[in-house]
């Protein structure tokens, strides 16, 4: 194969004439050169066998043409899933055209896109409270507005990193506060707390390690006693609570500090994510004292960092199930809530469903994910099936429509339906039967 053998742009279009009737010339055009120089590409790096140039084009358009983000079966048993946009989200429908976003149909006059959201977040919280875009938003926010030019007091076992290399030092430097780190990796105290105090403190900082553990020779001073340390000098307790527990999780073996707890010990102001164990989309949520939430609501930022009409329906929709305790209508609840017994009968049903699938009813172990709860899972049963190619079994299942995103573990393929809704089985069951 030669560059000479190549076909000439018009070649091409001409045989993908029919195409003009679905896509644009100059797109159709566009694509072909694009195909013909990764061809030239190709032969020139010692690629023996032609490509087809039409065939290439034709299949790049088709996935111009259909949407990159798409609905996945997660059958992995995490139920925060990063990969897959942690919390599942409750279901809700988009307003076509226009919206009140920003006014106040009661009045007339414009409004404030707060107020979709922020009405239901203090009803739960008994605290006024804002949105940003997502957690690491928040805690840049706080930062900036109280300590900007001063110092925060933070423990040095509490310096974490959040996930794709973002660290909470690294934040704290770019919103332009001076890092004061006392203690010790695995022990502080509340001594350390008060030595490091001086005229340029502004903050007292809590990071609730939300996805690591440091266990043995460890000390942490309580919550109550950085806020009585805080009340005496003058000085606000801002705490990172990163996965948002809003509702109490401990009856099903799920350990995670409550929003409302750290309110009601004397926080003057926490933010946590939207898309973890509150179980809505990405985002941050202040809450805490109303002078200190308005003037986080004044820094110009704030309009930088603020979430759109979608985000804000989404966030709407869950706070009010939880508003309503209408758990099981928040998916992420509905499956760290949902039994063992519960899971293998399901389980048992699907594995009857697999015809010839040689299928069989296991036990394992769920996790939360998504940077919340580490070292703590969640009993459950999995549909092990076995196949002659594991692995391409795996890819064909992701490669569908809808993909499915399950496990490989001992040479076998794993589900976990506790992350499968219940209206998916049938559409699972026919993709494995596939």
């Amino acid at each position: 194969m030669t560059l000479r053998d190549l076909p000439s742009v018009d070649e091409v279009a001409q045989r993908l004439s029919p195409l003009l009737a679905r896509y644009p010339r100059a797109l159709l055009i566009g694509e072909i050169r694009r195909q013909i120089e990764i061809a030239r590409s190709e032969i020139r790096k010692g690629a023996q066998t032609g490509p087809d140039i039409g065939g290439r084009v034709t299949a790049a358009l088709e996935q111009l043409s259909s949407p990159s983000l798409r609905r996945v079966i997660n059958a992995t048993g995490v139920v925060l899933h990063t990969n897959l946009g942690r919390a599942p989200l409750a279901a809700f429908t988009p307003p076509a055209g226009y919206s009140n976003l920003e006014y106040d149909l009661r009045t007339g006059k414009r409004g404030k896109r707060d107020v979709h959201v922020g009405g239901l977040l203090e009803g739960l919280l008994g605290k006024p409270a804002i949105v940003a875009n997502n957690n690491a938003a928040a805690v840049w926010l706080v930062l900036h507005e109280m300590a900007a030019g001063a110092e925060v007091v933070v423990s040095r076992g509490q310096l974490i990193e959040i996930g794709d290399g973002f660290r909470i030092p690294d934040i704290m430097v770019r919103a332009g506060v001076t890092l004061r780190e006392v203690g010790t990796t695995n022990r502080t105290r509340i001594e350390d707390y008060r030595d490091a105090i001086t005229e340029r403190t502004r903050l007292l900082l809590i990071v609730h390690p939300s996805n690591f553990r440091i266990e043995g020779f460890t000390a942490q001073p309580e919550r109550r006693e950085i806020v009585e340390l805080g009340r005496e000098r003058g000085i606000p307790v801002y705490e990172d609570l990163g996965s948002g527990c809003m509702v109490d999780l401990s009856p099903w073996g799920v350990k995670e500090p409550l929003v409302q707890q750290a309110l009601a010990d004397g926080v003057q102001l926490v933010s946590f994510s939207g898309d973890k164990l509150l179980g809505g989309p990405q985002a941050g949520v202040i809450a805490g004292e109303a002078e200190l939430v308005a003037r986080l609501r004044r820094n110009p930022m704030f309009r930088a960092f603020r979430v759109d009409k979608l985000i804000l329906q989404a966030m709407e929709t869950t706070l009010r199930h939880l508003v309503l305790e209408q758990w099981d209508a928040i998916p992420a609840l509905r499956m760290i809530r949902e039994n063992a017994a519960s899971i293998r009968a399901r389980s048992e049903a699907f594995a009857g469903k697999l015809g010839a699938a040689r299928a069989s009813v296991v036990a394992g172990l769920s996790v939360i994910g998504g940077g919340s709860t580490p070292q703590q899972s969640l009993p459950t049963w999995r549909v092990r099936i076995e196949v002659d190619n594991v692995v391409e079994a795996e890819r064909r299942l992701r490669s569908g429509d809808p993909a499915v995103v399950a496990m490989i573990e001992d040479g076998a393929l794993m589900l976990d339906l506790r992350t499968v809704l219940p209206e998916e089985e049938h559409e699972l069951a026919e993709a494995v039967r596939q």
